[in-house]
């Protein structure tokens, strides 16, 4: 089994105010049913924490498209490429350990940035990842994957 290891970039909490809809955290308290504070915690446990990787930002910046880090609605935001985990796959961020629950489902906030991110973000826009115990995951953390 092969080992990979990253960092945890940006952290971030949807708010539900539209003048302010994105916060950026230091840090953010998780538990199975999502993060606390997150206008989507106890929703719906598997898709309650979104999990992005620069590769998605590097795949719009080689198509003529410049995100801001956030705009894909992502909770963690991490350096290194989740996208080959398949659902049930655990991974540890910090001290508290993952598993991934579904690849990200395409949305229509992503074409009203821009028309060609749906079809280029397809299959790398994140995953969804449910949290199997509760702690803190912060800025600098190590991402852990082992596939």
């Amino acid at each position: 089994m092969k080992t990979r290891e990253g960092r945890v970039v940006k952290l971030y909490i949807s708010t539900g105010d539209p003048k302010n809809p994105r916060k950026e955290c230091d840090c953010i308290k998780v538990d199975p049913q999502g993060v606390l504070e997150d206008k989507f915690y106890a929703k719906d446990p598997n898709r309650t924490i979104l999990l992005s990787s620069i590769k998605s930002y590097e795949i719009a910046k080689q198509n003529g498209i410049e995100l801001q880090e956030g705009l894909l609605g992502e909770n963690i935001y991490i350096d290194i490429d989740p996208y080959t985990l398949l659902p049930g796959d655990e991974l540890e961020i910090g001290e508290v350990r993952f598993a991934i629950t579904q690849n990200c489902t395409l949305c229509k906030g992503l074409s009203q940035i821009d028309s060609k991110l749906p079809k280029l973000l397809k299959n790398d826009r994140g995953v969804f990842v449910r949290a199997l115990g509760s702690g803190v995951v912060s800025v600098g953390d190590k991402v852990t994957i082992k596939a």
